[in-house]
């Protein structure tokens, strides 16, 4: 069973130029409210008589506000999703995570002196825990943040099944819900004066709003609407599956070409952790199509689904559609499954004949998938595709080793002369898609025309 004729595009509304600006400008007028809140509580003048414990209260409302921002960078925001891309969001969300997490320490630390004024530090931290109102959950909130940062930390994420980290991931929702009392009970600044109140009460409520509207209500909704079963279940060999999906008024569903969802499949246990998987067939109003690949976590259980499985979703994510591509010559370049949301962006990109080119990176011949439709739109439609071959090079490279001699701009050119006046989609693992991206930029295309997108995690 294939999907290769494209139905109209649905248009989704995309985000105006200027929200990543403004967005960022948000973030930094926050900041300097909480400065400035904190300035009109006297942090100033505590500063030259308890540099320690004002320092430590100014550190611990940054951390707060950043705490509040990282959730709000991982709501699922639509408006934020179509404006920056999830890849994106997720590396600002790991940084402001970061910062966060350092400045709470630097908090616990400052406080903690301060208030021992030269006595045992360890003792008056206990008696921090024990005697003041809502310590106690703020010490469990903090060891959750704690757990969190130290599996984001890249070397302990890569020895943990997604499903682990995953799972581990949502104890940051408990930690900030935890640090919440502790804030309103003893945190001055934060009832200090009625600006203050109404600040921090209006971060917490447009924080937990999102999250519940957007990461609960949503997905709520659009599952109940379209109601996705499996329709069919077709092994591509080389470890990949395909999963037809049939549903309810799935022309209404607004998803592009390029787009992923989360899946979640009703098949037994596990089926609460969910997997990013994107279409790989360009949308038809009647049909969905994914295509796993058995990495050997939670995607091996893909290719022992059967017909009438229940599919839970969320999103459409991703902005590695072809929203502002109004014609003229394509580039794509894929390696392994990239090619999946690059084969269902073929289907509908208003390329005319000869004007598409398809550069597909495998370790194999045997690696190769979708030979049929890749054929088909090879002879319907005058894509130009190109099989590059070979294991990895020694070099960061989006080439295999045996064309590692070549410089990796010169070598597009090559395959595809007419790359700088092209829309250029790249698909991959995260090292090889730095290395296509780096590459076509030196082969001149700017980067409004550059389209990527990531799912590492």
């Amino acid at each position: 069973m294939t999907i290769t004729a494209a139905r109209p595009a649905l248009r989704i509304k995309t985000a105006p130029r200027w929200y990543p600006d403004a967005a960022a400008s948000a973030a930094g007028v926050s900041l300097l409210l909480v400065a400035a809140l904190w300035l009109s509580n006297g942090g100033w003048q505590q500063l030259a008589t308890d540099p320690l414990d004002s320092t430590g209260r100014l550190t611990g409302l940054f951390s707060a506000d950043l705490l509040l921002l990282q959730v709000l960078l991982m709501a699922r925001i639509p408006v934020a999703e179509r404006a920056f891309g999830q890849d994106r969001l997720a590396r600002w969300h790991r940084w402001t995570g970061f910062t966060s997490f350092w400045l709470m320490v630097a908090h616990i630390v400052l406080i903690t002196l301060g208030y021992a004024a030269g006595r045992n530090a360890f003792g008056e931290l206990w008696d921090l825990i024990l005697d003041y109102p809502g310590m106690l959950l703020a010490t469990g909130g903090t060891i959750a943040l704690i757990m969190v940062v130290v599996t984001s930390i890249r070397r302990a994420r890569r020895r943990l099944r997604y499903e682990s980290w995953h799972l581990l991931h949502l104890y940051a929702y408990l930690g900030v819900g935890l640090a919440l009392p502790h804030q309103l009970w003893t945190g001055s600044d934060f009832l200090a004066s009625p600006a203050a109140t109404v600040y921090w009460w209006t971060l917490w409520a447009v924080a937990a709003a999102a999250v519940l509207g957007y990461r609960v209500g949503m997905p709520l909704w659009r599952n109940l609407r379209h109601g996705l079963t499996v329709d069919n279940v077709v092994h591509e060999g080389a470890g990949l599956t395909s999963i037809y999906l049939r549903g309810r008024r799935l022309d209404r569903l607004p998803v592009r070409a390029g787009q992923f969802f989360q899946w979640r499949f009703l098949d037994g246990p596990g089926w609460t952790r969910s997997h990013p998987y994107s279409l790989s067939a360009t949308p038809h109003g009647h049909l969905l199509r994914i295509t796993v690949k058995d990495l050997g976590d939670g995607s091996s259980r893909v290719a022992g689904l059967r017909p009438g499985v229940r599919a839970l979703i969320e999103g459409p994510y991703g902005v590695m559609t072809g929203d502002s591509c109004t014609g003229g010559p394509v580039v794509m370049l894929a390696c392994g499954i990239g090619i999946t949301p690059l084969l269902a962006l073929l289907g509908e990109l208003p390329y005319a004949p000869g004007q598409a080119t398809l550069v597909y990176r495998a370790r194999s011949e045997s690696e190769i998938a979708f030979r049929d439709e890749l054929e088909w739109f090879a002879h319907q439609r005058g894509v130009q595709i190109i099989h590059l071959l070979g294991g990895r090079a020694s070099r960061p490279s989006w080439l295999p080793a045996q064309y590692a001699d070549h410089a990796d701009a010169d070598a597009l050119k090559q395959v595809a002369p007419q790359v700088a006046q092209a829309h250029v989609y790249v698909c991959g693992p995260e090292a090889w898609t730095a290395a296509a991206g780096a590459a076509a930029r030196a082969a001149g295309v700017p980067d409004e025309r550059l389209h990527t997108e990531q799912f590492s995690w």
